[in-house]
């Protein structure tokens, strides 16, 4: 019988498909985190990636789904440059999936519930086209300051550009980061025994420190939005006090960061 699987992503449309980090994993349906080499965990050890350890077994069949166009057809090419053949990639919203019900043994979304215009219809619906008892995993950023991919250069920038907080419910990266808060969603949806766990690990990418500066900048709308405002003088400034900054994360293979995520998930109740 064949085990199917849903990776479900909802990529803010100013993230670039080009450049924006990738996510591979391991085991039946989770996924650890990748980003263009490898994620190393706090012990030392590392986890098999989703092509190898999922994606390229014949008995399982992957299905991602992205409401961007772009992020679906930057998925299709990677998954031809790898010669996989059990994925199919399609252009579609969380809250109304394309799937019958009872279609999927597992369910999984990587930094992408976080921009769902309402998680917890997008939970329903998820539960909806999971097989019951089996079940949905999402990961999400902890706090902003443990996760310094994302502040060490956002504080620089904020020293020359005000960035108020977002709404507490507004769609952002960091949406999710207070412990429960998630899990809470998931409940109200009606995952049974919805469970949060801490993962922290290391992100690693084999670019310079000068190399992950414009890269950072490509990524974000935002950030480039921001830097659109600054003088020649100051973006000069801000540059040179990023790559000064950045400078602590990059060893001799590239770029190092420390990350924290939760790992959030929980069950499709079984008919009575």
């Amino acid at each position: 019988m064949e085990w199917r699987c849903a990776v479900l992503g909802e990529a803010p449309r100013n993230y670039s498909a080009n450049v924006c980090p990738g996510y591979a994993g391991s085991g039946r349906g989770w996924a650890d985190l990748q980003w263009t080499g490898s994620s190393r965990y706090r012990d030392g050890s590392r986890r098999a990636s989703l092509e190898r350890s999922c994606l390229g077994r014949s008995r399982r069949k992957v299905f991602g789904i992205d409401p961007v166009p772009e992020m679906v057809a930057a998925a299709r090419r990677a998954t031809t440059h790898l010669g996989l053949t059990n994925l199919q990639f399609d252009v579609a919203y969380t809250h109304d999936l394309p799937f019958q019900a009872d279609t999927f043994d597992a369910v999984v979304s990587r930094f992408g519930v976080m921009f769902f215009p309402s998680p917890v219809d997008a939970v329903r619906e998820i539960l909806r086209v999971l097989k019951p008892g089996r079940k949905l995993a999402l990961a999400v950023w902890h706090f902003a300051e443990r996760n310094p991919f994302f502040y060490t250069v956002q504080r620089v920038i904020e020293q020359y550009v005000d960035s108020p907080l977002p709404a507490p419910d507004a769609p952002d990266a960091f949406r999710f980061a207070s412990p429960g808060k998630l899990r809470n969603v998931l409940g109200e949806a009606g995952a049974m025994a919805p469970s949060e766990r801490l993962l922290q690990f290391t992100i690693q990418a084999p670019v310079s420190v000068e190399d992950f500066w414009a890269l950072r900048c490509e990524m974000s709308e935002k950030l480039r939005e921001k830097l659109a405002t600054l003088s020649s003088e100051q973006l000069n400034e801000v540059k040179r006090q990023s790559l000064e900054a950045l400078r602590f994360y990059s060893t001799a293979r590239g770029m190092s960061f420390p990350a924290e995520v939760l790992l959030v998930s929980g069950t499709k109740g079984r008919p009575p």
